[in-house]
């Protein structure tokens, strides 16, 4: 059985003609990184190094020393060819932005007192006694609060928007990252922080057991949705913007109408080998 993660996961629920593409196709896009990505990424990067090096070496860097490797970061897989989907901005806009991250949440932050487990620690999660559904992650950081006691699962975000309560409050990732965690370190208090660095913000969320239990098995139900799917539609909306399988979509190249229509058609075929014999008897009979 495969393991599966909270993006392939979000991915089908997002567009289950991208999961498709994405993960039984295996289709390789032509587009494989946008800009926001890419920003992402050099960002994470020098935050690594940042906790890192305090970790390993024992001395925190100054912000000189961390914007200089975020720039290294940048620098290292940026390209030209970079999608920008916001034509007014530039690629050297983006990279403006991320020394601002960088610049936000070091002052911030500093002197970086939590205590830092690890970074970029992998988790593996078993969704069900057999440990046949597996769930795998990477958390940016693990930390712990050297105040409270509480182990801290840290998310950096580069997203210009803020999520509502609601959205942190259902969150899901960083939910099922604290089960390990919990198992891990002795059903120790979890506190779940992401970073939203386009804002200077911190927001905070805890869950109880009764919830991560909730949790995984709600996950198992969608994962098990997912194995049992064989139709696998597309889904318009705004996200489409940044989708690196634009170009694959039905419903942007020149044969979207033709296509639509196989889709459609396929769809009804789904539905109709679900139904038992009678009712198929029953829908034949509508044509004859």
């Amino acid at each position: 059985m495969p393991l599966y993660s909270h993006s392939k996961i979000s991915t089908f629920e997002q567009c289950a003609f991208k999961f498709k593409l994405r993960y039984i196709d295996k289709v390789i896009p032509e587009i494989e990184k946008t800009i926001e990505a890419h920003l992402g990424k050099s960002v994470h990067e020098a935050l690594e190094w940042l906790y890192n090096i305090m970790k390993e070496a024992k001395r925190t860097p100054s912000l000189d020393e961390t914007i200089i490797q975020y720039t290294e970061a940048w620098q290292k897989e940026f390209s030209n060819e970079l999608t920008i989907v916001k034509k007014e901005l530039t690629h050297k806009d983006y990279f403006n932005k991320g020394v601002q991250f960088i610049i936000g949440y070091y002052t911030q932050h500093y002197p970086f007192k939590e205590k830092t487990i690890e970074c970029e620690k992998k988790i593996i999660i078993s969704l069900d006694e057999e440990g046949k559904y597996k769930i795998q992650g990477f958390i940016d950081r693990l930390a712990q609060n050297l105040e409270t006691g509480e182990i801290e699962i840290h998310d950096y975000k580069t997203a210009n928007s803020l999520p509502t309560k609601e959205k942190i409050e259902n969150d899901r990732q960083l939910a099922l990252y604290s089960i390990a965690i919990k198992e891990e370190f002795g059903n120790k208090a979890v506190c779940l922080i992401w970073h939203y660095l386009a804002h200077d913000t911190k927001i905070c969320s805890r869950r109880t057991d009764e919830q991560l239990s909730k949790l995984k098995k709600e996950t198992l139900e969608i994962i098990k949705k997912i194995e049992s799917t064989s139709f696998f539609p597309t889904n318009k909306g705004i996200l489409c913007n940044w989708c690196e399988y634009k170009n694959l979509c039905p419903e942007f190249n020149s044969l979207s109408d033709f296509k639509k229509e196989v889709q459609t058609t396929l769809e009804q075929l789904n539905k109709i080998k679900e139904k038992d014999k009678t009712e198929i008897i029953e829908e034949i009979e509508k044509y004859v």
